[in-house]
């Protein structure tokens, strides 16, 4: 949370000169995103054999609520470029189960109102390699870095279980810019993979509106989908993201 404020501090302080017409791209860029996320489905049982199956987003219900993301960016050359991405996550339910539920080896009887959380915290590293530079069109391929940060709990005011997560997860990498003037473009990234355990994705598609040479702003629909289906845990959600972005070169 420290680093997030200093780096939106930083980005406030820098946006003056960074707005300036004359400005020159630099190596830097630094990305804030932010708006609503609300959930689509969000499926879990825990463990996957012996457990319940129990929706968050629709056994409970999850309000929506804002978010924010942060990305630095350093390019090492025309070509290739390296990023860091802070993405935090936590969404919370509440309601009364329809149905006995046996969640991490705790039985929660039928009619008990809990509270959910479901957390996936995301820190990423990038490559990605400049393939097609035109003026109007750019594309980026590269790999991700993931570590995945995840809790999935349930709690009454008598019981509790939750199940988190720490692993490694790599991914495909894909950045696609299309400029239709000097001004307008689009904007689509993504990051993806799959595997017999499991799939990962989280897509960007955006309107991106040019301020000056260095600052952009963005507007557009992001979504996270995937899971995991293995021994321990069975989990699948797909998220949704109103979401608006301010990219600053330095």
């Amino acid at each position: 949370m420290k680093m997030s404020i200093i780096l939106v501090l930083s980005i406030l302080i820098l946006a003056p000169a960074i707005l300036a017409e004359d400005g020159r791209p630099g190596r830097w860029t630094a990305e804030l995103e932010g708006g609503a996320v609300f959930s689509g489905y969000n499926d879990a049982r825990i463990p996957n054999v012996g457990g319940t199956l129990v929706s968050l987003s629709e056994d409970l219900d999850i309000a929506a609520k804002a978010y924010y993301r942060l990305r630095l960016s350093y390019a090492l050359s025309r070509r290739h470029e390296l990023s860091l991405l802070y993405a935090p996550l936590t969404l919370k339910a509440q309601g009364a189960l329809p149905a006995d539920v046996n969640f991490s080896g705790v039985l929660f009887p039928r009619g008990s109102e809990v509270d959910g959380i479901y957390t996936f915290n995301s820190y990423r590293l990038t490559y990605r390699y400049r393939l097609v530079d035109r003026s109007r069109l750019r594309l980026d391929i590269g790999f991700t870095a993931k570590v995945r940060d995840a809790e999935i709990a349930l709690a009454t005011p008598e019981l509790a279980a939750s199940k988190t997560n720490v692993g490694f997860v790599p991914l495909l990498h894909l950045r696609l810019a299309w400029d239709w003037n000097s001004k307008l473009g689009l904007l689509l990234e993504a990051d993806a993979a799959a595997a017999k355990q499991g799939r990962a994705e989280d897509v960007l598609l955006a309107l991106n509106w040019r301020l000056s040479p260095r600052a952009q702003l963005r507007i557009g629909y992001r979504f996270v989908e995937g899971g995991a289906d293995v021994d321990e845990v069975y989990n699948f959600a797909w998220i949704h993201y109103l979401a608006a972005g301010l990219a600053l070169n330095f």
